[in-house]
């Protein structure tokens, strides 16, 4: 039942949109325990099609929130890459396999499920870790936005700022128009080609007397596309510009004599365009097929009412020529114009956020687009948790903008420079300067991989991350190996094998960085047979144990790790290690889940973890990671400069007592 247009009610965080990045967000208002609303103007998730691929470092974010092993489940896992070039005769042959993604990077590779059932696994965690206190309410979207200027600076427990009216449609108008030349459902009314309904939503509900809401909020976040509503009300921009190259998309299971249609293929035809071929999950394959017949207008718009399933299908059979290409099914379908732009601003004075395709519009085809929303709402979305609670300084929130617009302008320019290539005329020969050059295709895409897994993203320096020359030199003397997955400060805490000490049990000890919204002090204790070692240990423990800064704050909002080097059968767990590295509960006993130990493994072998990670097994190392399994510290592990660095660091971030 909606409340009438004179109740007035409040909440911490108001959420709009509930795509990738929305859920994404609303699971961490979930697990941090946030009062939050999230609202959508659709009126029902999404069954089918929209985006599908999902990167290394996006299971490796759904596994900190318990949900990768069910993605993982039911998706279809790519495993290489197929090019096809057209060869001297002009028809196309297969030049080329090499491996989706780089061995090692990551204990996780790229796999491909349809949003929907993804946006199903965010919505059952939330209702879990909620208690199904917080559900998207569909139909609903904001009519205006109203900011009190002089309450933005303060952030203290009573203070809402924002005032936002929503409008509550009925079923038939939160249900979206479809293509008339089909009777498939499609996506073109989310498609770049397409204008925004939002305000004739709006203005039919009013004319209709619909009902509406008032609502106070502390933060809100704009998680409503690249036609964003909540970026139109701010003022900002997306800059950037739209190409030439229109491209159709179909999700169909494919009746074909093209013997790689079950591997990702990248196929250019002579003169006819370029298609990538996605296998899917139920035997479905997506195409992204070029239309080289369909060119923009004056306007720079294509005239969508010439797509259809059937002319888009008929581009793909001239690429894919000689082979033969059909279908009896086909599941959804869209189109969209290349255009890459960046948003100027990412929030409005701390208070107002956008996340997703509102800062940031891109091609499909690399892969990026769920993915990167879902990790920009995985970076604001603890950071609003902990302020909300007064845990720490509001000043974190203008970390969102620094480390988020990079990231997003980064994968512009990648976008940018693959687009094109994948679009472009193959070169007849050496001398053609006007088409792609095939070996400079393959080239982009190799090189790509690591930027497009995920696993490169690398925040500057902030109170977040303790970065600056002097800092990255400790950590360079510190962590000596120059492997990928070494520990570096603001990227990614890598994962490698460790046992537990308690009783062997092997795990990937990135797996114990769960998104609970607490920060980890990893304790890299080295060789704790060694007296001197042990020593150092045990001051560093003791000074930890004594901190009356953090006395608040250990094991609520730090949870302590320790993984040591010594033989693990050598090493008695309440023996060797002091308390607060395993404390002792009257009612639970000892925590037996906090003590690891980089040794082999009875079944799995050795994980050489020490190694892995470049920390000397002798000295060990202190790391302090975020919520979000960024690395914000690294330091010597000894009770003077080691534990000023660490307790320094969680100063710049807690609020003081």
């Amino acid at each position: 039942m909606t409340k009438p247009e004179t109740s007035e009610s409040k909440c911490d965080v108001l959420i709009v949109g509930a795509g990738p990045a929305g859920l994404m967000l609303a699971t961490w208002m979930a697990h941090c325990g946030i009062n939050a609303r999230i609202v959508d103007k659709r009126g029902t998730k999404i069954f089918s099609g929209q985006a599908d691929g999902l990167q290394m470092r996006s299971l490796e974010v759904l596994d900190s929130f318990g949900i990768a092993d069910r993605v993982w489940k039911e998706a279809n896992h790519l495993i290489e890459m197929c090019m096809w070039n057209p060869g001297e005769d002009g028809k196309i042959r297969r030049s080329d396999r090499v491996p989706d993604m780089p061995d090692g990077i990551s204990r996780f590779y790229q796999i491909v499920l349809h949003q929907g059932r993804i946006e199903r696994f965010f919505l059952d965690n939330i209702k879990k870790y909620s208690k199904d206190t917080l559900h998207v309410e569909r139909g609903v979207l904001p009519e205006s936005l109203d900011i009190s200027e002089n309450l933005c600076g303060d952030h203290s427990a009573d203070n809402y700022p924002l005032t936002v009216k929503l409008r509550h449609l009925t079923d038939e108008e939160a249900t979206p128009a479809q293509s008339t030349s089909s009777t498939i459902q499609d996506g073109l009314f989310r498609s770049n080609m397409v204008e925004d309904d939002t305000d004739d939503l709006i203005r039919r509900s009013k004319e209709k007397q619909g009902t509406t809401e008032i609502i106070k909020a502390k933060y809100m976040v704009g998680c409503d596309g690249a036609h964003s509503w909540t970026r139109r009300q701010l003022g900002f921009q997306l800059e950037g510009e739209p190409t030439d190259f229109i491209w159709g998309v179909l999700d169909i299971i494919p009746i074909t004599d093209f013997p790689d249609i079950r591997s990702r293929c990248a196929i250019h035809s002579a003169s006819s365009g370029s298609m990538m071929v996605i296998p899917r999950e139920n035997k479905l394959v997506r195409l992204y097929i070029q239309l080289t017949e369909i060119k923009p207008d004056a306007s720079g718009r294509a005239d969508r009412s010439k797509i259809t399933p059937s002319t888009i299908i008929s581009a793909a059979q001239k690429i894919i020529a000689p082979y033969n290409l059909t279908y009896e099914y086909c599941d959804w379908w869209t189109a969209y114009q290349i255009g890459q732009r960046v948003g100027t601003n990412f929030d409005y004075k701390s208070r107002v956020f956008l996340a997703g395709d509102a800062v940031h519009t891109h091609s499909p085809k690399a892969g990026q687009g769920m993915n990167v929303s879902m990790q920009d709402a995985f970076n604001l979305g603890w950071k609003l948790g902990l302020v909300v609670k007064g845990i720490t300084q509001p000043s974190i929130l203008q970390t969102y903008q620094t480390e988020r617009r990079k990231v997003a302008q980064d994968l512009i320019d990648f976008d940018h420079r693959f687009s094109r290539l994948f679009s472009g005329r193959p070169a007849k020969d050496v001398l053609d300067e006007t088409g792609v050059n095939m070996t400079e295709f393959k080239e982009a895409f190799l090189k790509g991989n690591l930027f497009a897994s995920g696993l490169s993203v690398d925040y500057g320096a902030s109170q977040l991350v303790a970065k600056d020359k002097t800092a990255e030199a400790q950590v360079a003397q510190i962590t000596k190996n120059e492997d990928l997955s070494v520990i570096k400060l603001g990227m990614r805490f890598p994962s490698h094998q460790v046992l537990n000490q308690a009783d062997g049990r092997p795990w990937q000890f990135q797996t114990r960085l769960k998104s609970d919204g607490r920060f980890r002090l990893i304790i890299f204790a080295g060789n704790v047979l060694s007296p001197t070692q042990s020593a150092l240990l045990n001051s560093f423990a003791a000074k930890l144990a004594s901190s009356s800064f953090l006395a608040k704050y250990i094991y609520s909002t730090i949870d302590v790790l320790t993984c040591h080097s010594a033989p693990r059968t050598a090493v008695d767990l309440l023996r060797d290690f002091p308390e607060v590295l395993h404390p002792f509960d009257p009612k639970l006993g000892w925590d037996y889940e906090s003590v690891y130990v980089d040794d082999v493994s009875y079944h799995q072998g050795f994980g050489d973890a020490y190694v892995k990670y470049g920390v000397d097994k002798e000295k060990g190392c202190v790391v302090v990671t975020r919520p979000d399994q960024y690395v914000g510290y690294v330091g010597e592990l000894d009770p003077d400069k080691g534990w000023e660095g660490v307790e320094g660091y969680f100063k710049g971030v807690f609020v003081g007592k």
